[in-house]
């Protein structure tokens, strides 16, 4: 029987009544995927592709760079935008600072944020992907998401279901599976992504279509989903200086990729294996370009800056920009580990050779934005959509 919701005449709980039949995993942990082969070749090249995209990272900007960290910051960041917005959250890259900051008032900006320190999480916790990982990732996402606050990091105890209504799962496209099965599964997935056996990509894609099967939580399976990707990435050794943007090859085409997953819950893993394929291959070619399109930017500020003696303090806080394009006098502070006269002095210094410019207008509270690193990520993110 469907349950009332106060909102719902009788007509609607009655057409909400009846049997639903609700998704049962198989599990994996065990289970031969040779009839995948077919796919190795792509996958080889695609994983390749994605080695020689963190090898180029790491070339452009060099190990002791101090701008490859700031690089990775804004490469998970623009990751997380993409992967966020395949849940129709969309952000600029503007606000999401900003949020950063806590200067926004943009939910969406705020939820996305989270997101953030969601794959931050993903990264910290790859060498043990685990039960306790997986949850860690679920609580940095919800925890930073008002209203959720109180499901972060919690397995769901109730059914949930895409599609129909919010009434009942009748005529649902997805039913996930009863809250009891969940431990098992989770378990059971993580014996499989201990396996060393099987090529990386295809193991990360079946591993994240098994996730969304199992929809172990109430909300952003999806988003913790597209997090798990990233520790097995860097874990297994692919990804191991930057953030590939997977989920921007992901959200080219959403359409296919939701159907992949389709397919993967009515027992075909292959198309999930070619999407993953086809994102990785996507987040190498366009990840390098946004790499030397954000390097350009760079370079070209540290053209603007010759007439700054070597000693000035705008020198330790031009790499910072690729990573926070918006700045104000505390984060400044944080990030040099200096006073905050000292933090202004330098924002004062960027400012002077219009490196970067102050946008708020107000005498306390001040922000500065370095309108071209702004102008690059919103064009990157921009492109995603274009057919």
């Amino acid at each position: 029987m469907a349950e009332q919701d106060g909102m719902s005449s009788r007509a609607q709980l009655a057409r909400g009544s009846g049997e639903y039949k609700s998704a049962v995993p198989t599990k994996i942990a065990a289970l031969d995927f040779s009839v995948l082969n077919s796919a190795a070749a792509d996958i080889e090249d695609a994983v390749t592709a994605l080695i020689r995209f963190d090898e180029h990272a790491r070339g452009r900007l060099g190990f002791s760079s101090p701008t490859l960290g700031p690089m990775s910051s804004i490469l998970l960041r623009t990751e997380s935008t993409s992967s966020s917005q395949i849940e129709n959250l969309t952000v600029g890259a503007r606000q999401l600072a900003l949020a950063e900051l806590n200067q926004s008032s943009s939910a969406n900006a705020i939820s996305v944020s989270a997101n953030v320190l969601a794959m931050e999480a993903a990264l910290e916790l790859s060498d043990r992907v685990d039960r306790a990982a997986i949850l860690t990732m679920h609580e940095r996402l919800l925890t930073g998401q008002p209203g959720w606050e109180h499901h972060a990091g919690t397995f769901r105890h109730q059914l949930v279901w895409v599609g129909s209504s919010g009434l009942s799962p009748r005529g649902a496209s997805f039913v996930a599976p009863q809250h009891d099965l969940i431990d098992e599964l989770i378990a059971d997935l993580v014996q499989f992504m201990g396996r060393d056996d099987l090529p990386v990509l295809v193991q990360i894609a079946i591993a994240h279509a098994q996730f969304e099967t199992i929809h172990p939580f109430v909300d952003g399976n999806g988003r913790t989903g597209r997090a798990l990707v990233h520790a097995l990435l860097r874990g297994k050794g692919i990804v191991r200086s930057t953030t590939a943007p997977v989920s921007a090859g992901l959200l080219k085409n959403t359409e296919s990729y939701f159907a992949s997953l389709t397919a993967y819950q009515n027992g075909d893993a292959l198309p999930i294996v070619e999407q993953f394929g086809n994102a990785a291959r996507f987040a190498a070619s366009s990840g390098t370009q946004l790499i030397d399109r954000l390097g350009a930017e760079l370079d070209h500020s540290s053209e603007m800056l010759k007439g700054l003696r070597p000693q000035a303090m705008a020198w330790k806080l031009l790499p910072h920009l690729i990573s926070h394009p918006v700045m104000n006098n505390e984060l400044v502070a944080s990030l040099l580990t200096t006073s905050q006269t000292s933090a202004l002095r330098a924002l004062q210094q960027l400012s002077s050779v219009g490196v970067v410019s102050e946008r708020s207008g107000l005498k306390r509270n001040r922000i500065w934005q370095h309108d071209g690193i702004l102008s690059v990520l919103d064009d990157y993110a921009g492109s995603l959509l274009r057919k």
